[in-house]
């Protein structure tokens, strides 16, 4: 593994270095540039920088105007407030009439830790998946956050993408043949036992997991689904009927976000005892990010055991 380096930073560094090459690309932040990681777009390019004040809806309104004038606008701000303070922008101004905006949640999940259970979003994908047409991207490094961007920044239409506060470890630039593809999971380990679907920082841990497992004599196969929206459904089904058995993990609620898109495409398509790792039906609470993650399982031990249950069920 490479070094760690947090997905918001690696946004940071995208929208700087793809600037040129995209010159219809504007920035939007909601008074958090120094948080979001979007200093650096305004200090290189003032001109097509938009600080809107702690105004969301209002940022919100905005961007689809510049989206509808042939703009391509990236909204910032707090996931918590991205997908629930303008939710109604985003439905209405964005996501109804298919206009061409990324908005874009920093600090998604649990690991903002002293923020506490308000700043806490663990219903932002379930939010943004459930509008229609809202592509919605949650990378798991630096590597993946930088071709998310450009990929987005080639994509026509409305997607949201979650950021993390938290530095973590760079995974996917050692994994052979590995391609970022918008609505394509990427397989990072083969296995035939057992598939742990895994989505933003969990899919570092779904890999440590896999580590121990094999040690126990199991065989994980781990994917990593950057697309929760439109989701990988042939790579899914290919692993249901391979490996018999699925676990779903992700900074998120176990309500709506991965582990709800891989439930309701199993139990339509291809029955499969399923066991979804998460935030179950709770909010949040204040710490370190680490003590946060321990404290409602979100750690390799907590995802072991949820595999060993799913193993159960074969």
């Amino acid at each position: 593994m490479a070094g760690k380096i947090a997905t918001r930073g690696a946004y940071g560094e995208a929208l700087v270095e793809l600037a040129e090459k995209y010159p219809e690309l504007v920035v939007f932040d909601a008074d958090l540039a120094n948080a979001t990681m979007t200093k650096g777009f305004a200090a290189k390019y003032p001109e097509r920088f938009f600080d809107m004040g702690i105004a969301e809806c209002n940022m919100t309104g905005v961007a689809a105007g510049m989206a509808a004038c042939g703009f391509k606008p990236f909204t910032n701000t707090f996931a918590i407030f991205a997908s629930g303070r303008a939710w109604e922008q985003v439905r209405n101004s964005i996501a109804y009439p298919g206009l061409n905006v990324k908005v874009v949640g920093s600090h998604g999940g649990l690991s903002v830790g002293e923020d506490g259970a308000t700043h806490q979003s663990v219903e932002d994908l379930a939010l943004m998946r459930a509008i229609p047409g809202m592509t919605v991207v949650n990378p798991c490094d630096g590597n993946e956050m930088k071709q998310a961007v450009e990929a987005l920044l080639n994509y026509n239409g409305p997607a949201y993408l979650r950021l993390g506060r938290a530095a973590v470890e760079t995974v996917t630039d050692e994994i052979e043949g590995y391609k970022f593809e918008l609505g394509k999971g990427a397989t990072l380990k083969e296995g035939s036992d057992v598939t742990v679907i895994a989505t933003g920082m969990m899919v570092q841990l779904a890999l440590k997991a896999a580590d121990v497992l094999a040690g126990e004599g199991v065989s994980v196969r781990v994917i990593d689904m950057h697309t929760i929206k439109p989701l990988d459904e042939a790579l899914v089904l290919k692993a249901a009927r391979e490996t018999g058995c699925i676990v779903t993990t992700e900074e998120h609620s176990v309500i709506g976000g991965l582990g709800g898109a891989v439930a309701e495409f199993l139990s339509e398509n291809c029955p499969t005892p399923l066991v979804r790792h998460g935030v179950n039906d709770e909010f949040g609470r204040s710490g370190t990010a680490a003590a946060v993650l321990e404290a409602y399982g979100l750690t390799t031990e907590g995802l072991c055991t949820k595999i060993r249950e799913a193993l159960k069920k074969k």
